[in-house]
Order: structure tokens, then C-alpha cells, then sequence
């Protein structure tokens, strides 16, 4: 692995009542160790896990592929500062990275399109065609498929399941349990998904409790909420 922990300097935040820096968690959580080649962010909306996960992309040098997210004249602007806050602790050396996040995604999707106008052929390291040909989810999943964990490196990915149907999150874990096997790649996921959750060997860290702690699939809340879900479906729409 790469990326050993994370640490977080809440006792050096410019102030407490303003995002990021107002989320409990991350003023009551020091440090956070990676222990297996995939870490799963789970929590409640809100919670930080993909504020931490954008701090810890920025503080690597990364932009999500395809652009950010729009600016407005209302913009919060300490909303991107939490990575002049935090520590990486890499095992030797920093390697390639890469940080995904659904809603960049289609834009980059359209300039992959210009590339392939200005490069004929490159078309055949995505899955041998246009991504905008395809659906929302087939082109997702070929994105991750033909391209995105080709290279060995760490992968920060924000919810990937966005725009995976529940029998393509599953083709999209298979593809991680492949990739996690050669020692050489690591995955931090932020998700809300069950079915990504269960990825056997994957650390799986909560933001649903006062510091960020490891907690077993059966303890996650996505898990818990739609096993009682599909137990008495009708129960949760009783007015």
C-alpha cells in the first residue's frame, strides 16, 4: 500500500462554525490508518467522508477528471481548504493518483470525445468507443473497466455508485477484487451503497460516530437500514 494514515489538525482550524470545519468528526478525530488495499468511507449525508476524501485528493495534487464543481458568487469559500489541514503519510513514495467523482464525470466523457477527434485510435484504451455512446451506467462501468485502474497507483473515488445499476455496483467490485490482488493499487471509496460496502477484504470506515472508526459491514449503516427495509417494506410507508 501507499497511503499508510491521515492525519487531521482540527486544533490549527481558521474557525468551527463554517464547512468543513464545523463536522464534529473531523475536529474529534486525529488520525485515521489505511490498513488493506481498499478503504470504504461510509455515512450519513454531511458527515465529511467526501469532504475528507476531496481534502486528501487536493493534498495529493489531484483535480477530478472532467473538472470541479461550479463557482458561484456564493460560494463558501473554505469549502476546498480542509487539505491545508491535514497530514499524508505515504509508505515510501508518492505513486500516480487518480480521484474520480460522479458529477465530473460526463465531462470528461465529451473532452475524451476531443482527444479521440485530435488522436484516432485512442478510443481503444476506452473500451474501444465513445463513452457518450453509451448509457449513464455501461459507461461507467466501462470507464473503470478499460481504463481507470489500468495503472498501478491510488485511486480516490467519490461515490462511484451513482449511476450504477445494483447489477453493475456488482461488476464494479468484481473489478476491485481483481485490481486489489497485485499489490500495487489502492482504493479510498466514499459510498453509501451496500452492495459496494460488501467488497470482501475492504476496510470499512464509519463517520456515523464521534471520531471516524472501523466498523464491520453488518455495523454499517446502509446495511442495517435496508435489511430492515426488505424485512417489512410496507412499515416504512405506514402514514
Amino acid at each position: 500500500m501507499y497511503l499508510t494514515a491521515v492525519s487531521i489538525h482540527a486544533d490549527r482550524f481558521p474557525r468551527t462554525d463554517v464547512y468543513p470545519f464545523n463536522v464534529r468528526i473531523l475536529s474529534e478525530t486525529r488520525e485515521i490508518a489505511f490498513q488493506r488495499p481498499a478503504t470504504l468511507f461510509t455515512g450519513a449525508n454531511g458527515t465529511g467522508k467526501s469532504a475528507l476524501l476531496d481534502a486528501m485528493a487536493r493534498k495529493c495534487g489531484l483535480l477530478p477528471w472532467g473538472g470541479g464543481k461550479m463557482h458561484t458568487s456564493h460560494q463558501n469559500p473554505y469549502e476546498t481548504q480542509l487539505a491545508r489541514f491535514i497530514t499524508l503519510h505515504f509508505n515510501s513514495w508518492r505513486p500516480y493518483g487518480f480521484y474520480f467523482r460522479a458529477e465530473a464525470f460526463f465531462n470528461f466523457a465529451s473532452s475524451l470525445d476531443d482527444i479521440i477527434t485530435d488522436d484516432p485510435g485512442r478510443e481503444r484504451y476506452f473500451g474501444g468507443k465513445s463513452l457518450n455512446t453509451l448509457s449513464h451506467g455501461e459507461s461507467f462501468l466501462a470507464f473503470f473497466q478499460s481504463y481507470c485502474f489500468q495503472l498501478d497507483g491510488l485511486y480516490l473515488l467519490d461515490e462511484p455508485e451513482a449511476a450504477l445499476s445494483p447489477e453493475n455496483q456488482v461488476e464494479f467490485v468484481k473489478i476491485l477484487q481483481k485490481n486489489m490482488t497485485n499489490g500495487h493499487k489502492q482504493y479510498i471509496i466514499a459510498t453509501l451503497s451496500p452492495i459496494i460496502l460488501a467488497c470482501p477484504d475492504a476496510q470499512i470506515l464509519s463517520f456515523d460516530h464521534e471520531t471516524i472508526s472501523p466498523i464491520s459491514y453488518q455495523e454499517s449503516a446502509p446495511y442495517r437500514f435496508y435489511k430492515d427495509f426488505f424485512r417489512k417494506p410496507q412499515d416504512f410507508f405506514s402514514l
